[in-house]
């Protein structure tokens, strides 16, 4: 494999190690990253490890102080950071199985995949992978990676698994604080139905390459547009305009019936009627009954 593991151990299930390696899923190369420049020479902007009152500092004269109280540190030099002892550094051990409806999205943070680190894994790594799947379920444990310890989740992808790194409890608002103020309140039924419609309308098996950072490609473009222009200054002769006003009240009933009568480009059919359809067939049925 081309890319260079993340991170190199084993999965322990009771008696069972598994010797695997760890890959990112992700990637940053997508996105637009710049670097500030000295405009009046066009070379990029350095950094320097300043003290105060002292200047430039070597690297080798730096260490990792800890705050006790205002400016009194504790410090403490890599090599005594490493030495702290964790169970979980080139070990996952898995503690929990859950349902995975079970974890809350909030805790979700970073996707990595797990591979079996050699042949001889593979036979036991298949056998958790399949009853993971089999059983519906989400393995959970603690792991060391880049100098902090993560609860992680596992769980079957194709033919390997992806382990993703969770937040602990106090790293999550709750979020009773934010949504206290929005009433309880039972909608319009023919709202309801008309947004359930709606809904269905739009439904369609996720395809996550029919979505791009738009914001992205605006930059590109202008990115190309200043590089013909040889760094010349870009000015758009047309403004854009979003085609919405803040101030004006729209109709909810009527923006919902616009929303269905409009054609989909490209939207699949469905053969499902509309919960609207339904509830009228189920009322004639009721009506011609009763006659």
């Amino acid at each position: 494999m081309a890319a260079r593991a993340y991170w190199q151990g084993q999965i322990r299930l009771a008696l069972v190690s598994i010797p695997v390696e760890i890959y990112t899923a992700t990637k940053s190369g997508a996105k637009v990253s710049f670097r500030q420049i000295h405009e009046p020479t066009g070379k990029p902007i350095h950094y320097e490890k300043v003290v105060t009152g002292v200047g430039p500092v070597d690297t080798d004269e730096i260490m990792k102080g800890y705050e006790v109280e205002k400016d009194s540190y504790i410090l403490l030099d890599q090599e005594e950071i490493d030495a702290v002892k964790l169970e979980s550094k080139k070990t996952l051990e898995l503690t929990q199985f859950v349902d995975a409806h079970e974890i809350d999205v909030l805790y979700f943070e970073k996707p990595y995949f797990v591979v079996p680190a050699d042949d001889l894994a593979e036979e036991a790594f298949i056998v958790l992978r399949e009853a993971l799947r089999k059983t519906k379920k989400v393995g959970l444990g603690q792991l060391a990676l880049r100098g902090r310890e993560y609860v992680v989740s596992l769980k079957p992808c194709g033919r390997g698994m992806v382990l993703e790194t969770l937040r602990y409890a106090e790293e999550v608002r709750k979020a009773q604080s934010y949504f206290r103020d929005i009433p309880d309140a039972t909608p319009d039924e023919d709202l309801l139905d008309l947004a359930e419609s709606l809904i269905e309308k739009k439904t369609a098996k996720f395809d996550a390459s029919e979505y791009h950072d738009r914001y992205v490609d605006a930059l590109r473009e202008l990115i190309e547009k200043k590089r013909k222009a040889k760094g010349g200054k870009v000015v758009e002769t047309e403004e854009e305009t979003t085609g919405r006003d803040a101030s004006n009240v729209v109709d909810l009933m009527s923006a919902l019936k616009k929303s269905l009568e409009k054609p989909e480009g490209g939207a699949k059919k469905t053969t499902r009627k509309s919960s609207t359809s339904r509830k009228s067939s189920a009322k004639s049925a009721k009506a011609k009954k009763s006659a």
